[in-house]
């Protein structure tokens, strides 16, 4: 930060210099202030756990990649980005109508859960009777040089889960945990979540259906 920059730098002239003349400074040297990084706190065991996964899969090459089926899901909200809102206002205006923004707390106007065409609120039950069997173990079992990838998710560790995968023969790719997302399919969740926002918004009453999926 700015302040600390200056506490701890010597002035030339003076014993110390001010915050604002570090910011213009940085600022003249082509440096803009952001907030920063903010990174998971892994403990040491996850730490350990990221540095064997990786140097486990370091030497695999595009061919061996090309033989993980990728899988994940993601909440899309159909009514607004996911993102912060920032609007200009004047003095005593933060009430105004033109300043406010109509939102249901609660999830009114629509979400969608979305995996591989799937959606809705997942637990180990519905991801076994309603994706794994119908869905991916067939592909699986019509490519039997894929590996599936799924993360750490409470509905794909289950015992049950993991026991129905282990009957039909299926290699899963070890995940670690707490991992960075670099699962290529966010690219996918982009590229979609892209698309909802650029559909215009409809008011729905109750649960309906849309893409495929519960809307509530």
């Amino acid at each position: 930060m700015a302040t600390t920059t200056a506490r701890v730098t010597p002035g030339t002239h003076n014993p110390s210099i001010s915050a604002q003349n570090v910011c213009n400074r940085l600022k003249e040297a082509g440096l803009r202030a952001c907030g920063p990084v903010v990174r998971q706190v892994l403990t040491r065991h996850q730490q350990q756990q990221r540095r064997l996964w990786a140097q486990s899969h370091h030497r695999w090459t595009r061919h061996d990649w090309q033989k993980v089926f990728f899988t994940d899901g993601l909440w899309f909200c159909l009514t607004r980005g996911e993102g912060r809102i920032h609007i200009y206002s004047r003095r005593n205006e933060r009430y105004t109508k033109a300043c406010t923004l109509e939102q249901d707390r609660f999830g009114g106007g629509g979400s969608v859960m979305v995996w591989g065409g799937m959606s809705g609120n997942l637990n180990a039950v519905r991801y076994r009777e309603d994706i794994l069997l119908p869905h991916v173990v067939p592909f699986l079992q019509a490519h039997p040089d894929m590996t599936l990838q799924h993360d750490n998710a409470t509905s794909h560790t289950a015992r049950s889960v993991r026991d129905f995968l282990q009957d039909r023969n299926v290699r899963v790719l070890p995940w670690p945990g707490t991992s960075l997302n670099f699962n290529p399919i966010e690219h996918i969740w982009n590229l979609l979540d892209q698309r909802v926002r650029a559909r215009a918004p409809q008011k729905c009453p109750g649960i309906c259906t849309c893409l495929g999926g519960r809307v509530g």
